[in-house]
């Protein structure tokens, strides 16, 4: 008898396989050292990024903000720019904006107040950043056929 598999099974596989080969580019020192360039030097951050389950939850956003895109990076390769292949995943990169953003709302212990947009186009950044990081490095790989 022989098992029978999905497509959707296969793709899962795929992907997983992917992110874990992109992964590997990615280092512990280079997510600490990213959070604590963004959120380190404002007062408010400053605070509560010494909170290691907050620290934790900056990791986990950056490395879906990384894969995100390293996952469109295909798109960079296959002819368009940078700015394009933005747009086509505006609202993934939107969704974990607001995550990373309300997540350090709710812990900042009403420590906000006025500089709650400001923190929000510090998210808006650190996104950015991890998702320019990803699309660059899968750019990379497909140019060197590691996909």
């Amino acid at each position: 008898m022989t098992v029978i598999t999905t497509f959707k099974e296969k793709k899962r596989e795929k992907q997983i396989k992917y992110e874990r080969s992109v992964l590997r580019d990615l280092s512990i020192h280079t997510l600490k050292e990213r959070v604590k360039q963004y959120f380190g030097s404002t007062q408010l951050a400053a605070s509560f990024v010494m909170n290691t389950g907050i620290e934790e939850a900056c990791y986990d956003v950056a490395l879906e903000a990384f894969l995100l895109g390293a996952k469109f990076s295909k798109f960079g390769y296959y002819g368009e720019n940078e700015d394009e292949v933005r747009k086509r995943c505006l609202p993934e990169e939107k969704h974990l904006i607001d995550t990373l953003y309300n997540f350090l709302l709710y812990w900042g212990n009403g420590l906000e107040g006025t500089m709650s947009e400001s923190l929000y186009y510090l998210c808006e950044q650190y996104i950015f950043v991890w998702w320019k990081e990803g699309f660059d490095k899968g750019q990379r790989r497909h140019k060197l056929r590691l996909h």
